[in-house]
């Protein structure tokens, strides 16, 4: 009796342990997003997901460390892997192709967390999802608007980047409903972020529902929940609106002012910020080969 009594506590406390690592390890996202040292996190970023996908294996059903897997992969995925993928195109095609497909296979890990999560409230909703996606996520209220961002910033990041793949193109509405559901039940979840992924959607041709007039709408709205304290509005819709407009004066000033802000101004933008600002620094030294009327090195910094 002893003896099964000192197993059965062992087993409690190993639980409780298990649980309050997990119950830890969610908010290692906010931790991570005040940081200043974005190589730090990036080292350190792979250890914490791999930590959190173990406590997946003792607990499958936690729905905190479920969404946290969602997040930090993605987040992962596209602030390092894909990053990096971006910008070894013009060094070594080959790396960068790596890189990409890489990045692919991370946001697909993290969306298939995210599927988990809403399957647990909604038995069969990812392949209604895939049919019938506003149908779908009416069983979803402003609580799980963390999932259903995450999922469509996973599954929208995977699109992107396989475009060549019609299984992942066709899924395009789904993604597209699931931000929509998020606009609708809270458009100022993290500092509007939902409004910088419509920016993208929005920015996509005529021919596939984009609309531009649509794009600038959210990018203000995006400016005014953030405060102006997000420079990532500013970088999205000076690359996925102003490049292919070929606008270079609209490209610039929208990067300028991304590069204003203050990435101290706001804590748990900080990480987000210097990232954002990197790419536009990055993005500017590029904006001869983005442009085919830009002015030759110098005579751009000489005009209005």
């Amino acid at each position: 009796m002893v003896s099964l009594s000192v197993s059965g506590q062992g087993c409690s406390i190993r639980g409780l342990a298990v649980d309050g690592l997990a119950d830890s390890l969610t908010s290692t996202g906010d931790v991570f997003a005040s940081d200043s040292d974005p190589e730090l996190i990036r080292d350190a970023t792979p250890f914490a997901l791999k930590t959190i996908e173990s406590l997946l294996v003792e607990k499958p059903e936690h729905q905190g460390l479920l969404l946290a897997a969602c997040r930090g992969f993605s987040q992962y995925a596209y602030a390092f892997v894909e990053a990096e993928a971006e910008r070894m195109e013009d060094i070594d095609f080959d790396a960068a192709r790596r890189g990409y497909e890489r990045a692919l296979q991370l946001y697909l890990r993290g969306r298939d967390y995210c599927f988990r999560n809403m399957e647990l409230e909604s038995p069969g909703v990812v392949d209604q999802l895939k049919t019938d996606p506003d149908t779908a996520l009416k069983a979803f209220g402003a609580d799980r608007v963390p999932v259903l961002f995450w999922t469509g910033a996973a599954w929208g990041g995977a699109i992107s980047i396989g475009q060549d793949r019609a299984d992942l193109v066709a899924d395009l509405p789904a993604v597209q409903a699931l931000m929509s559901r998020v606009l609708e039940l809270d458009e100022a979840y993290d500092w509007g972020a939902v409004h910088g992924v419509l920016i993208a959607l929005e920015a996509m041709p005529e021919a596939a529902g984009g609309s531009v007039e649509q794009a600038r709408r959210h990018f203000d709205r995006a400016v005014e929940l953030s405060r102006g304290r997000s420079a990532a509005p500013y970088v999205t819709f000076a690359e996925s609106v102003s490049v292919p407009a070929q606008d270079w004066r609209e490209f610039r000033d929208l990067l300028e002012q991304a590069l204003a802000i203050d990435p101290n101004g706001e804590p748990s933008l900080r990480l987000a910020n210097i990232l954002a600002q990197r790419r536009a620094e990055w993005l500017l030294t590029r904006a001869e080969i983005l442009f085919l009327d830009y002015p030759e090195a110098g005579d751009a910094d000489s005009l209005d």
